[in-house]
């Protein structure tokens, strides 16, 4: 019942909130956060329904919890889906964000989320990511209302939070099973076993589908450090960028090149290699075709 409208009237009393995740260590698919909410009154009812860190359920297991919990009327839930693009896309911008600061931000934005919806948190609890103390300091100041208890192993200290993992785990895992990959190459198969680096599955799916220009498919998180090893014998590409005015003309201050060792790609190291700017905001590779830009067609 995770956005069913309109909010139940238990809603509007005193309710508690937990947080986790499922997916943090694979290199393969999404991370997943996911919450579960219900009144204060309910807490006892709530540890009759065996919920339990998904770790240490079996997956027939899980997914019939998330069916009993998606039927019950006293529980509402949600989830943050995050993309592997979108996980590396902001752990390799130029301002990073590491998986700790996405993490935060996710389980932030579930509480918003909630609140916005019209629930009365009065307490949320959250498995730790990072320092507990500092990240319940952070969340109280967001969130003043709201009383936070961060810790570590909280799936297997409080039900609520058992719950949340449940939904999380449960989420991700069909979200693998249902994921479509973009890329059509003949040789593509779903063999990839359970994600982790660890995994030899997982390993020799990555050394099977690693293309020497174009890299990964996009269900790898290609920022992580698994990744590295498989690019030894990758083509070395050069990304140039001519820094533009407001006006659309080139900047004079001369060549800024991008580069994208960390996602697999070098660039060479010779001088005398290298593709750079005219240094008067036309990229040679146009200059040399004569292409110049129009407005009118």
């Amino acid at each position: 019942m995770g956005s069913e409208v309109p909010l139940p009237k238990w809603t509007s009393k005193p309710c508690i909130m937990g947080i986790d995740e499922a997916g943090r260590g694979p290199v393969l698919g999404p991370m997943v956060y996911a919450c579960l909410y219900c009144a204060s009154s309910y807490q006892k009812p709530l540890t009759s329904l065996e919920f339990a860190d998904s770790k240490t359920l079996k997956e027939e297991k899980r997914e019939e919890l998330f069916e009993n919990l998606k039927a019950n009327d006293s529980i509402g839930w949600a989830v943050d889906v995050l993309d592997p693009r979108e996980l590396s896309a902001k752990m390799l911008k130029k301002d990073k964000i590491n998986l700790n600061e996405i993490s935060h931000d996710s389980a932030i934005g579930l509480i918003e989320r909630v609140l916005k919806m019209g629930v009365l948190l009065t307490e949320v609890y959250i498995d730790t990511v990072g320092d507990a103390g500092k990240y319940e300091i952070k969340l109280s100041k967001i969130f003043p209302a709201v009383k936070f208890v961060v810790a570590k192993k909280a799936d297997s200290l409080y039900p609520v939070v058992s719950g949340a993992s449940i939904v999380a785990k449960v989420t991700r895992d069909q979200a693998l099973r249902e994921w479509v990959l973009d890329e059509t190459a003949e040789n593509m198969h779903r063999n990839f076993g359970s994600g982790y680096p660890g995994d030899p599955q997982t390993k020799s799916w990555l050394k099977d589908h690693k293309h020497s220009v174009f890299g990964f498919p996009t269900l790898v998180r290609f920022s992580w450090g698994t990744c590295n090893p498989y690019f030894k014998d990758s083509v070395e590409v050069l990304w140039e960028s001519d820094k533009m005015d407001e006006d659309g003309s080139g900047s004079s201050r001369g060549k800024r090149q991008l580069k994208l060792s960390n996602v697999g790609f070098t660039t060479s190291k010779k001088k005398s290699e290298e593709i750079e700017s005219s240094g008067k905001g036309r990229c040679r590779f146009f200059e040399a075709r004569k292409l110049e830009q129009v407005t009118h067609f």
